[in-house]
């Protein structure tokens, strides 16, 4: 008993390094906080879009210029947030963190929500996005586990690819054209490289205490690739 925890503590409770129990529990903690952070985030925005408010909110947001405005605001709230749930030194802080992005995802879906919700079989194609994403998460989650691969090789290319997206996003807004299906396509494999790149750092680069900002990492990937799988249902309109 006295070998197992010196060992756990040797190696600072990484979770490739950890016991197998610990291990095990800090992978069911992950996947529970994002599960609940995708329930949150569905009970969110289907109270939003069924009132006054949300509608509000979306129009608010896609007039003129806000929409760029909107995405910068995003981006900021989002390494806030990934800042407090990487917090080593305040849970209540980390649950803070995993709050505001959750949230924050909830308010930027409105607008794509509402345009999907408008046509004529809005909901089914919503249902139906939602079906795709969770199964295409599910295969990617299970070729890191089987094959306990290490893609933290992916964290320069998805920087620099966030980057040119980005671009292209900044660039659609600015001068009013859309991107398409094929951006949209494209985008679908930059989220699942994230989900590969977020779901192997949660098995090697993640300490066992750290489920909140692990579940955050893998929530705003499945988030990405929902967006644009969407997208591509609705026909790659942006």
């Amino acid at each position: 008993m006295n070998s197992d925890t010196t060992y756990s503590n040797t190696f600072g409770n990484y979770a490739a390094n950890a016991l197998p129990a610990e291990r095990a529990s800090f992978i069911r903690k992950t996947y529970a906080h994002l599960a609940l952070a995708i329930l949150v985030f569905g009970v969110l925005v289907s109270y939003l879009v069924t009132t006054g408010a949300g509608l509000w909110i979306a129009q608010t947001m896609t007039g003129g210029m806000s929409w760029l405005i909107v995405l910068a605001l995003f981006m900021g709230v989002s390494w806030i947030a990934q800042s407090w749930a990487r917090s080593s030194t305040s849970k209540p802080l980390q649950y803070m963190g995993l709050t505001l992005f959750t949230v924050a995802e909830s308010i930027i879906f409105l607008p794509l929500l509402f345009v999907a919700a408008a046509s004529s079989d809005g909901l089914t194609t919503i249902f139906q996005a939602g079906i795709v994403t969770l199964g295409l998460f599910a295969g990617l989650t299970s070729v890191v586990f089987l094959t306990q691969k290490d893609f933290s090789f992916l964290g320069p290319i998805l920087m620099i690819g966030g980057f040119v997206a980005l671009g292209f996003i900044a660039s659609g807004i600015l001068f009013g054209f859309g991107l398409g299906s094929i951006f949209a396509f494209i985008m679908v494999g930059f989220a699942g490289a994230a989900i590969l790149y977020e779901t192997s750092n949660m098995l090697h680069h993640y300490r066992t205490d750290q489920h909140v900002a692990a579940s955050l990492g893998l929530f705003a990937s499945v988030a990405l690739l929902f967006w644009y799988i969407l997208q591509i249902f609705m026909g790659g309109d942006d």
